[in-house]
């Protein structure tokens, strides 16, 4: 575990918020000079803290048609490893966004990303579903998203209107 002070916290939440934040910008809101704040978020980088800065797209307003699902599993843990061993399988599809061992019914949350409803059916069924220690799967389609990672992606300017949807 890395150990970080108040000013690494600060910084770490604000380029959750907006990782595009010149360092500038960033160096005048924690009253440090800009090569520190580069330091710091080279350091954060070198020690894990930092993964990747990343976008977050409203695929709605793209007119590319993706379809994602959120995947719950049982899964029989392994001895000594528990989920680790197969949750990282599971985790090396591309088609895979992000793997969770959560509390409750189900072992395993997944979120998984398609060209359509027929290839996400068809990864689970050719990929998932056969996994040795995968006990039962229940994939549930996302019609529409609100919000992702902190940012709404609805606002008064789109009315409201309900999305069409059809199997």
């Amino acid at each position: 575990m890395v150990i970080m002070d108040a000013t690494d916290t600060t910084l770490v939440q604000l380029l959750e918020e907006n990782s595009r934040i010149p360092t500038v910008e960033l160096a005048a809101m924690l009253t440090l000079p800009e090569a520190e704040v580069e330091e710091r978020i080279r350091a954060l980088q070198a020690d894990g803290v930092i993964r990747r800065f990343t976008t977050i797209v409203d695929r709605t307003r793209t007119g590319l048609s993706e379809v994602s699902a959120i995947l719950e599993l049982k899964v029989s843990p392994e001895r000594d490893y528990g989920y680790d061993r197969l949750a990282e399988r599971i985790a090396r599809f591309d088609e895979v966004r992000s793997v969770r061992l959560i509390t409750g019914t189900y072992d395993l949350h997944v979120l998984v990303t398609g060209r359509d409803m027929q290839a996400i059916a068809r990864f689970v069924s050719e990929h998932i579903a056969p996994m040795e220690r995968i006990r039962e799967t229940a994939t549930h389609i996302i019609m529409k998203s609100y919000k992702e990672n902190g940012t709404l992606l609805v606002g008064r300017e789109t009315g409201g209107e309900r999305q069409p949807f059809s199997l």
